[in-house]
């Protein structure tokens, strides 16, 4: 970038590269939106006013906003390669994403931060990161790596690197455990900011986890939640993945008093759901629907993320600011026309310009070590009652319940008649076979299995299904394809693999077209549901049920987890 160029572009001694001639320019600072002209030079916006330049383009009374900001992603949740996420998103107006490559980084360990740095270089947006700060979440499961304070420390110099992951790990905050202390004190010492992950959490250890050091929450799930962290002075991302949906709940806590403090964040999103209702661009017009000033919700999409990660140079269309913007035509209904990052049109009606970059990296393999001979599900009834975690609509919390045992034969079974289905989780790094049984609520599967190797944070195996030979079936057909989906059909005692989905990278990545992972995605939910499955999307569904962070009963490759209690117990009560 010639800065002295610039300057000289800006005064208007020497013509611009582009202006973009009679549009409505959205102030974020102000909240007003005035009609003029753009002027762009080096990838930088110079003002608006009367400019000399050697490109114009007629915006025909078009808005022109900043570029929107998704505060929190996990891009491995897209199932795809890099290139095929900014294909997905770019086009709707996201310029910029924060990444946490958490899951990938359980996998992989620093080779998956390492792998995701370097596949997201060139791209023709802004790929920046906060580093993983819970790999693995919790000790109550095996992950592939553990990454320490001293682990991480080189990778907050890396420049893409804005801040300190979700801090999942809250019962070690309270506990001050140092090398979680250590993490945050880094992220501190570097001036960045360390997000959060609180589900939950009030009075005196919300009060003790913010004193650690926490600038943020995505995990709101009620309004009262996100009020009372907002008072005691967090950020909150306001969520809409795709199992996880808090805007409608979390809408009436913005205000003109507090909105500052507000970002939007879509955390996971499968492919079907970003190509089907969109990224950050979908949660803006859902919220100007419902009500909320529009210049309220674009400022949430762009000033607010920036200002949070110190992005000084993105956010807004001002002056010394990197050409980052979107086009379009209706402020009560934003969809993206144009979008523009460094000065360059990069997408026109949904449609990129130029393919994104392939990665010059290979991905590092994937670990797959289950020893499938010794697998053995059968679940020994040492009582009547048992505990069962139960699913709850569009949340990725689930409920504590506790119900009759089916049994027979001196074994727990699946009984699908009170939709009480049989779920396990296998890990797969060691070979050791570490087997965690229990039972779970919501599927509504009346025969066969379902099993993935997403299942956050360790990405071991997590199957559920009518029979234990289904889901050995389903499990086998997920280690076969060094990870993926699956979905096992068939007579109980003779399975037949229905359909899967390969995800060669990690366990959690295709290297195929994002059209094609939908196809694939949409083949194996469409089987889940020629089984009964009633759930919009069940793997996702089921990928958050092994995540020991998120209340209040989880399942592990070590056994059932009751998350409030932040502890191993039995499947059998007294």
């Amino acid at each position: 970038m010639d800065r002295v160029r610039i300057i000289r572009c800006a005064r208007g001694e020497t013509p611009a590269d582009l202006v973009l001639t009679n549009g409505r320019i959205v102030n974020v600072f102000n909240g007003q939106i005035v009609a003029g002209n753009l002027a762009v030079a080096e990838g930088c916006i110079l003002g608006s006013g009367d400019y000399r330049a050697h490109e114009t383009m007629d915006l025909g009374g078009r808005y022109l906003c900043p570029g929107f900001i998704d505060a929190h992603v996990h891009i491995e949740s897209a199932m795809t390669a890099i290139p095929e996420f900014v294909r997905a998103v770019l086009p709707r107006g996201v310029t910029t994403v924060v990444a946490d490559p958490h899951e990938i980084a359980n996998v992989l360990g620093a080779d998956g931060i390492r792998y995701m740095l370097a596949a997201s270089e060139d791209q023709p947006m802004n790929i920046c990161f906060t580093l993983p700060s819970c790999v693995p979440a919790t000790d109550m499961e095996t992950s592939g790596a553990v990454l320490s304070a001293d682990a991480l420390m080189p990778f907050f110099k890396e420049k893409r690197v804005l801040g300190l992951g979700e801090m999942m790990n809250y019962p070690g905050v309270l506990a001050g455990t140092p090398d979680v202390l250590r993490k945050i004190q880094a992220a501190r010492n570097h001036r960045k900011p360390v997000d959060g992950h609180c589900p939950g959490l009030s009075g005196r250890d919300l009060n003790a986890y913010l004193s650690a050091g926490i600038a943020s929450d995505h995990e709101c799930t009620t309004a009262r939640e996100a009020a009372e962290k907002l008072a005691a002075g967090m950020h909150i991302m306001i969520r809409e993945g795709a199992a996880a949906r808090n805007l409608d709940d979390l809408l009436p806590i913005v205000t003109e008093q507090n909105h500052h403090r507000i970002m939007w964040c879509t955390d996971d999103r499968h492919p079907h759901d970003l190509m089907d209702e969109g990224s950050i661009d979908v949660m803006i017009r859902r919220a100007i629907a419902a009500g909320l000033d529009p210049l309220i919700a674009i400022r949430m999409a762009t000033l607010n993320p920036a200002r949070y990660f110190g992005l000084d140079h993105l956010g807004a269309v001002s002056p010394g600011r990197q050409a980052d913007m979107v086009v379009f035509s209706d402020l009560a209904a934003p969809r993206a026309e144009m979008v523009f990052t460094r000065g360059v049109q990069r997408c026109l009606n949904g449609k990129i310009k130029r393919e994104p970059a392939r990665p010059k990296i290979d991905p590092p393999p994937s670990p797959m070590a289950i020893p499938l001979e010794r697998i053995d599900l059968t679940v020994p009834a040492e009582g009547d009652r048992m505990r069962v975690i139960e699913l709850t609509p569009d949340q990725i919390i689930t409920r504590h319940a506790v119900a009759d045992a089916a049994v027979s034969g001196g074994s727990a079974m699946a009984d699908v008649s009170r939709d009480l289905l049989k779920i396990a989780v296998v890990e797969r790094y060691t070979g050791r076979g570490g087997l965690g049984v229990g039972f779970v609520r919501g599927f509504n599967l009346k025969r066969g299995a379902i099993a993935s190797s997403v299942a956050h944070d360790a990405h071991n195996i997590i199957v559920v299904g009518a029979s234990d030979a289904e889901m050995k079936a389903a499990l086998k057909a997920v280690a076969d394809m060094g990870g993926g989906l699956a979905a096992v059909g068939g007579e109980a005692d003779h399975p037949a693999i229905l359909e899967t989905l390969p995800l060669p990278i990690a366990g959690l990545i295709s290297d195929a077209p994002m059209d094609r992972v939908r196809e694939g995605m949409d083949r194996v939910i469409g089987a889940a549901r020629g089984m009964g499955c009633r759930l919009a999307d069940p793997f996702m569904s089921l990928s958050f049920l092994a995540l020991p962070v998120i209340p209040s009963l989880k399942i592990t490759d070590k056994g059932l987890v009751d998350v409030d209690r932040f502890s191993i117990v039995p499947l059998f009560v007294d």
